[in-house]
């Protein structure tokens, strides 16, 4: 096995190593996520409620003026009423009062029932930003007690990145370039050995001029025909050896 190939071995599985690491951050976060996921719900729901009483107060407005207008109305219709000629007159403008009434009626009623759903909203508001800054006390406990352990893998990430990068830094940067262009695609997949005769990443077999290549060739990295990986030899049993 070629030293380049090694190489590239051997930052492949500390690239595993770093992204394995992933899931631990993720596991010891997941309470404080989870509180501030809520945290975000609660706050959309607040804004939500809050746009919704101010669509309420611009109908309470609208019928405010509908109040004054139909109350202006009456006041006319009464002046008019003073100063009526004839019965056809006085009809007229009892049907017209009637109306203006029946609109003051409507009006106030809607309003009552607007005022209502706003208080109703306005209670929710309350009680959802009281549980939001319960939610920021509990936040902030989590980070704190979240802190050191997430500090602690991330600086184990660190680690395996400086040993990957001392050996990127005595490989040949060609090979280095091709693997991480093979990585784009298939992430921790990328070196994968070669059991029983078939490629470890898309598992076809390979041809025996291909597996001679792999076996014997000291000088070339050999990639899959089918699927691009990068391969390698092995001497283990089973392919779960082999993954390891």
């Amino acid at each position: 096995m070629n030293k380049h190939l090694q190489s590239l071995i051997q930052i492949a599985n500390l690239d595993k190593q770093i992204d394995g690491l992933e899931p631990k951050i993720t596991e010891v976060r997941k309470e404080l996520d989870a509180n501030i996921a809520q945290k975000n719900s609660l706050l959309h729901t607040i804004q939500t409620l809050q746009e919704e009483s101010t669509q309420l107060q611009y109908e309470i407005q609208q019928n405010d003026r509908l109040i004054h207008d139909n109350a202006t109305r009456l006041e006319d219709i009464s002046k008019k009423q003073q100063e009526v000629r004839n019965e056809k007159e006085l009809r007229a403008l009892s049907v017209e009062e009637d109306i203006a009434k029946e609109n003051l009626t409507l009006a106030n009623e809607q309003i009552q029932r607007l005022q209502t759903i706003q208080k109703a909203k306005h209670e929710q508001i309350a009680q959802l930003q009281e549980d939001s800054i319960k939610l920021d006390s509990v936040i902030a406990e989590l980070e704190q007690s979240t802190k050191s352990a997430i500090e602690s893998i991330k600086q184990e990430q660190q680690e395996i990145f400086k040993q990957k990068q001392n050996i990127i830094a005595q490989s040949d940067m060609k090979s280095i370039a091709f693997y991480e262009k093979i990585r784009r695609w298939a992430k921790n997949t990328s070196v994968v050995p070669v059991f029983k005769q078939a490629c470890g990443g898309c598992f076809i077999r390979l041809n025996d001029r291909t597996y001679a290549e792999v076996l014997c060739d000291e000088n070339s990295i050999i990639t899959c025909p089918h699927c691009g990986r990068i391969l390698y030899p092995t001497d283990k049993q089973t392919y779960k050896e082999c993954v390891q």
